[in-house]
């Protein structure tokens, strides 16, 4: 298949609408069940290159979550835990593979924003990871193959029509790419940056305790914000992304935005979340939405009088601000990266809050000094790369 003709493009407005190889080979992609749109194929290829990555600098297998054209989540296929499995809603009777536990975190980090989301998968997809798709609400996803058994369940999805790609594991993009903007064609060399421990050895704090396993989630921040929109901040623990913030023009906005994200993602395994007892028949969604009101400042939304027994059997308690930011005290051991440099100290600030320990970033800043001063008053581990990593 040459080139494939698109419903339409970002909008309906926007006709006609195509995808296709200028240099006349074949794409890359085969279209095995649905019809992708163009939002949907700038997620895949995206997404793909990410986790086609991530595998190739941690050895595991990768999954992502992606949105608008920027991840949810990412992770590596680490076993989940227990309280992990409950808050990502993981079905017990489903016997996890490393790729299926990837797909879990990604998806499970940031809910919200994953909703709705297209898949991509280093691996051949199996029978337990399309198990997991199976429940959640999603436009499509792309992988290097699949087996027989998982190709049947996604092919059911969304009544049929959910959209299916396989990736050609072994196509090399051209050295060059291009893009129009207003008629006028841009072209640069392709980012083919190699993120791995080489990467990471210039640390510049009084702390030099980089630990193996702060070095792999150094990795998955670097390679995560490689294909998220800029400006970006990626908070990463236990090899899972658990705050992405994307595309906001300040630096200090990108981490707070991260940071609040994985706070949420922290504050969902505490006991007063866990023992929410919902109604019976509540979808997975409305779940997910009524956690995310519960353990934020608008919790009168879902407690209220006549609201509250739509979700739950019993009427929770407030879950105080004093009780919120006890138990985020305990959020410990997270990594930070970041795709520019950090020109003030106030990030350093924001991050600590969230648990961070270990920092990755490019230098650079006039206000370096401030920086690392900021790190050091924390015991934060803080690595240059000198290397940014926007994307647009």
């Amino acid at each position: 298949m040459k080139e494939l003709e698109l419903k339409y493009g970002c909008n309906p407005n926007q006709k006609p609408s195509r995808v296709y190889m200028e240099d006349g080979q074949e794409l890359p992609i085969t279209v095995l069940n649905g019809r992708p749109g163009y939002i949907n194929l700038l997620d895949a290829l995206n997404g793909y290159q990410l986790v086609k990555e991530l595998k190739t600098a941690t050895g595991l297998p990768a999954a992502t979550s992606f949105k608008h054209v920027s991840p949810a989540g990412a992770a590596v296929g680490l076993p989940l835990s227990e309280v992990e499995k409950q808050i990502y809603w993981v079905d017990e009777s489903i016997e996890l593979t490393p790729l299926a536990n990837a797909y879990a975190r990604a998806r499970g980090a940031d809910r919200m924003s994953s909703f709705g989301d297209f898949i991509s998968l280093s691996d051949v997809c199996d029978k337990a990871t399309a198990l997991l798709i199976k429940k959640e609400v999603s436009d499509g996803i792309i992988a290097p193959g699949y087996d027989a058994d998982a190709l049947e369940i996604l092919k059911a999805k969304k009544k049929g029509n959910y959209c299916v790609l396989q990736m050609d594991a072994s196509y090399v993009p051209a050295p060059i790419e291009r893009k129009q903007v207003y008629g006028v064609t841009f072209e640069q060399g392709r980012n083919e940056l190699k993120v791995d421990r080489e990467f990471l050895q210039n640390i510049v704090t009084k702390n030099r305790n980089l630990t193996d396993g702060a070095i792999r989630d150094m990795i998955i921040s670097l390679i995560t914000l490689k294909y998220t929109q800029s400006n970006s901040v990626c908070y990463v623990k236990d090899g899972q992304a658990i705050g992405i913030g994307a595309g906001q023009q300040s630096r200090i906005h990108c981490t707070r935005l991260a940071g609040s994200k994985a706070d949420n993602w922290y504050l969902r395994q505490a006991p007063q979340v866990l023992s929410l007892q919902f109604v019976d028949g509540i979808g997975r969604a409305d779940r997910d939405n009524t956690i995310d009101v519960y353990i934020g400042e608008e919790y009168e939304d879902v407690l209220a009088e006549g609201t509250w027994q739509k979700l739950f059997k019993v009427k929770p308690p407030v879950f105080t601000r004093e009780e919120k930011k006890a138990w985020l005290a305990g959020n410990t051991g997270v990594t930070l990266g970041s795709d520019a440099f950090f020109p003030f100290g106030d990030n350093v600030e924001r991050a600590h809050k969230s648990g961070v320990e270990f920092i990755v970033q490019p230098g650079g800043s006039i206000r370096d000094d401030n920086v690392i001063e900021t790190c050091d008053k924390y015991g934060i581990v803080m690595s240059f790369t000198g290397i940014r990593l926007f994307h647009h």
